[in-house]
């Protein structure tokens, strides 16, 4: 698949071009974007935005949840019930630090992104557990720009 249902490209990014990307990230966001890494609860950035708008991949740009999915889990980390897209997220089983989760990951650029875990609201009961430093928010009328496998880095 190259292009999801809601008209995204998604295909892979390369080495090169993801690294060229990480480039503009800080220490902290590379950590975690590109190793797995997490931020302290309650300090990100957006865990208290209530803003119209979306969710989208820092360090490629693709749109990852809407803001109206958004909810607050008392857990420290913005959380969310459901992606945007599905076809923009892939999930993948963790046994890092003692624990069995299931990660998150950008589907075009493989991004961590957090976690989801089975105790979210009804009536789906999901929780996208996510890292502030892994998103960007693009109010109502704002749209990410799109860093793909064909833009030149």
């Amino acid at each position: 698949m190259t292009v999801s249902e809601s008209g995204y490209d998604l295909r892979p990014l390369d080495t090169r071009r993801r690294e060229a990307l990480a480039e503009a990230l800080t220490p902290q966001q590379r950590r975690i974007i590109l190793h797995q890494g997490t931020e302290p609860p309650f300090c990100g950035t957006l865990l208290n935005n209530r803003q119209a708008g979306l969710y989208a991949c820092r360090l490629c740009g693709l749109p990852l949840f809407e803001a109206k999915a958004k909810f607050e889990s008392g857990t420290g980390w913005p959380s969310f019930t459901q992606p945007l897209d599905s076809q923009h997220i892939r999930e993948l089983l963790d046994e890092s630090r003692g624990m069995i989760r299931i990660e998150v990951r950008c589907r075009r650029c493989d991004g961590h992104l957090g976690h989801v875990f089975d105790d979210g609201p009804p009536p789906i009961g999901k929780r996208y557990c996510l890292n502030s430093e892994s998103l960007e928010f693009y109010p109502n009328g704002s749209s990410p720009p799109q860093r793909t496998a064909q833009d030149p880095a």
